[in-house]
């Protein structure tokens, strides 16, 4: 029988971090396990005897800490880990404080003033510890796991930079030498406190990628409804504090029941809880009363409100848009829609392939390559010309001149530039795993409202006299429904235009009276002394008025709204979400890239066929609820495609998580954004394969600086192990490979 255990883990930097702990888990019998990076959690499946103290004790021995999480039937979605990069701030600020004196005085011998370079080796000192203990940290845990990272190779060419410089000043005082050092007795602290400097801008970087997928669940889990107006039965029970009843609270009462407004923590199954008109539904459950329209667009996606009655169910964190309704509590906290789409989020994250840094790769194999390099100079020296000295000066000189400087900013330094030029193009790239996995992207699935289309319903036909549209518009303007704002807010052109004027298309002399909002998708009032009905065609049928509806004047895929006037019909109005003007060039310049695309959408079938016939998109997937639009990413990525996902809203969060590369439009929720790799902050369909091309530009810019990078060290280790180098050549050597890599990265300023 399998269980299964979730893990808090905590002493992970980076994505080979994750790889290590999964490696450990999964080497015990019968454990499988995902770790997620950003939520530092792991997902832990057993099918052995193994105990929990047995899993977090090969954790432990992975080098981290491990502790098993605690289930809460009260929690309201999965625990949210707070990753706070503030400590590596100050890191950042005293390194670059002390770090930009020690650089100066060193490169410019005109400064070179008697003993600088003891006040440089003062300066460096706390910048090659404390600053750079991060790094020195995440290698020691690496080595203990039996592995090299970026980090192995970081800190020990910081070590040894910094090690022999001060073993050259004191070699320098043991040749009798106090204050003033000659010039021969060469020194590197600037090399290693630039490259600490470096390279904690490169980590800030990750950490503000890291909070994006805790950000995610946050936006989504804060959808929800902070507190319930519970009806208790009997006023004895209706405190709204403790000790106090509810007729003292001045809580309102139902027959005999009254008010109490509860924590959302506190509901419980079976509670009856009241929901008015503009309030958030507190959790699923069961409409006992009353009848409204709900909007539904952060499940759905769908522009159009749902119409609800006794007997329907309704979803958490969904609005009530016009009625009060009584709703019995059928789930709560974790078990609820909300906290499954959150659960969802969390493991699409876990479950997306995880795609290791190109710098880490390269450096699991340089690493060791450059280790056993400096050991064999040093005993071929010593063994063949029995010059010790020598063979740890060209040991040494080694390790320095492949000091990862050049490697280690091949990939920040780019996407520091490549992030520049996006904002300035209104494109935001989360990271180096975004710009990766656009590399292998052959297909595009796009949401339909609010990312092709606009998300709001406006008129696109009618066939009422003026007049008469100004009687429907006075009707809608009681309502606050999407279809009935769309009627309002076009009412001043089709009134106006037919009075010859532009303005003035309500009457505000109109008297309406005895309005009322029917259940089923309709309103009805008296408007002057007329009766006044309009809503679906088949509502004012019900109504017993005969409504003539062809076929060839509705616009597909539109909403139809009937009129009638003293139970005679007038005429139908169509209202509908119509696509962004600059959508069909979005997607044509999709095909020329090579993708295919695919429409997939919340909304039903025949609106979402509409938007794809006239946008050129051939594969439509329609009624499709958060769930299920996961369920189509990972039907395609089984398929072998490699998935983008283009989305605005919450039940697009899930799916943009579980895509190998998740694009969010601006104008959506900070869900959406937040679960997201690539944000488009103009929100215009186009700039979708305008960051393709510049996610792709970046990658072949960072793989050319690392190949510059590994092909500099390369060239230079041979003569340094000869003892060819000199040590201030190869402190030019570095800089100039990093000076390199910053000017290549700077030609992404020009992307167009």
């Amino acid at each position: 029988m399998s269980r299964e255990v979730d893990l808090d883990i905590t002493g992970m930097t980076c994505a080979s971090c994750s790889a290590r702990i999964e490696k450990k888990l999964t080497r015990l019998d019968g454990v499988s396990a995902e770790v997620n990076l950003p939520l530092e959690t792991a997902h832990v499946v057993i099918d052995s005897d193994l105990t929990d103290a047995d899993i977090t004790a090969a954790v432990e021995k992975a080098g981290y800490g491990a502790r098993v999480r605690e289930s809460s039937t009260g929690s309201s979605g999965p625990e949210i880990v707070d990753y706070d990069p503030r400590h590596l701030r100050p890191r950042f600020i005293g390194s670059l404080i002390l770090a930009v004196p020690s650089v100066a005085v060193s490169m410019v011998m005109g400064w070179h003033f008697a003993g600088w370079q003891w006040v440089v080796a003062l300066l460096a000192l706390p910048v090659v510890t404390w600053g750079a203990w991060p790094f020195h940290s995440a290698a020691y845990k690496a080595a203990r796991g039996g592995s090299t990272t970026m980090d192995t190779l970081v800190s020990v060419g910081i070590i040894v930079a910094s090690g022999y410089s001060y073993y050259t000043l004191a070699r320098a005082v043991a040749d009798g030498y106090g204050w003033t050092i000659p010039a021969e007795y060469h020194v590197w602290f600037e090399a290693a406190a630039a490259i600490t400097v470096f390279l904690l801008i490169g980590k800030l970087t990750e950490d503000r990628a890291k909070t994006r997928a805790t950000a995610a669940l946050k936006a989504l889990l804060d959808l929800g409804a902070k507190s319930a107006t519970v009806l208790r039965e009997g006023p004895g029970e209706a405190a709204s504090a403790p000790g106090t009843t509810a007729a003292a609270s001045g809580a309102p009462a139902h027959g005999s029941r009254t008010e109490v407004q509860v924590p959302i923590d506190e509901l419980a199954v079976g509670d009856v809880f009241l929901v008015r008109p503009g309030e958030k539904i507190a959790t699923d459950g069961e409409v006992l009363t009353g009848h409204s329209a709900i909007d539904e667009a952060m499940l759905t996606g769908e522009s159009v409100p749902v119409e609800v009655a006794p007997g329907d169910s309704v979803t958490g964190a969904t609005i009530n848009t016009s009625g009060v309704l009584e709703v019995r509590a059928t789930r709560v906290g974790s078990d609820t829609t909300l906290a499954a789409m959150a659960d969802l989020v969390s493991r699409a994250q876990t479950g997306k392939p995880a795609v290791a840094r190109l710098a880490d790769r390269i450096s699991a194999v340089f690493v060791p390559i450059v280790f056993g390099i400096a050991v064999v100079t040093l005993l071929v020296w010593g063994f063949a010309t029995g010059d010790w000295a020598m063979g740890l000066h060209a040991g040494l000189t080694v390790l320095i001149i492949a000091c990862p400087c050049a490697l280690g900013l091949a990939t920040p330094t780019a996407l520091a530039v490549s992030s520049g030029r996006g904002s300035q193009l209104g494109i935001l790239v989360s990271g180096p795993e975004a710009l990766e996995s656009t590399r292998s992207i052959d297909t595009v699935v796009l949401d339909k409202t609010g990312t092709l289309t606009t998300g709001v319903m406006s008129l696109v036909g009618t066939d009422l006299p003026a007049a008469d549209f100004g009687i429907l518009a006075r009707l809608e303007s009681r309502s606050e429904h999407p279809i009935a704002r769309a009627l309002v807010e076009a009412a001043p052109e089709v009134v106006g235009a037919a009075a010859g004027s532009p303005t003035g298309a309500l009457a505000e002399t109109q008297e309406v009276t005895d309005f009322e909002n029917i259940p089923g998708g309709g309103l009805r009032a008296t408007i002057d002394g007329a009766e006044v009905l309009a809503g679906r065609p088949d509502l004012l049928r019900e109504h017993g008025i005969e409504v003539e509806v062809s076929a060839e004047s509705v616009p597909r895929g539109a909403t139809i709204v009937a009129l009638a006037i003293d139970g005679r019909f007038r005429g139908l109005s169509f209202v509908a979400d119509e696509a962004k003007p600059s959508a069909a060039e979005a997607i044509a310049e999709l095909h020329s890239l090579g993708l295919e695309t695919v429409l997939l959408t919340g909304d039903n079938a025949q609106a979402a066929e509409v938007v794809a016939e006239t946008l050129g998109i051939t594969e439509v997937r329609a009624d499709v609820r958060p769930e299920g639009k996961v369920s189509v990413i990972t039907e395609l990525q089984e398929r072998g495609r490699a998935v983008a996902m283009v989305g605005d809203g919450i039940n697009d969060a899930a799916a943009l998580a579980g895509a190998d590369l998740g694009i969010a439009m601006g104008s959506g929720t900070d869900a959406a954004m937040a679960a997201s790799d690539i944000t488009m902050v103009k929100s215009d369909p186009r700039q979708i394969p305008q960051a393709v091309r510049l996610s792709r530009r970046t990658l072949s810019l960072i793989k050319g600086n690392l190949f510059w990078a590994f092909a500099y060290n390369t060239a230079a280790i041979p003569i340094a192990a000869f003892g060819l180098l000199d040590p201030m050549i190869a402190g030019a050597a570095m800089a100039f490979s990093s000076v390199f890599v910053i000017l290549n990265s700077l030609r992404l300023l020009r992307f167009e």
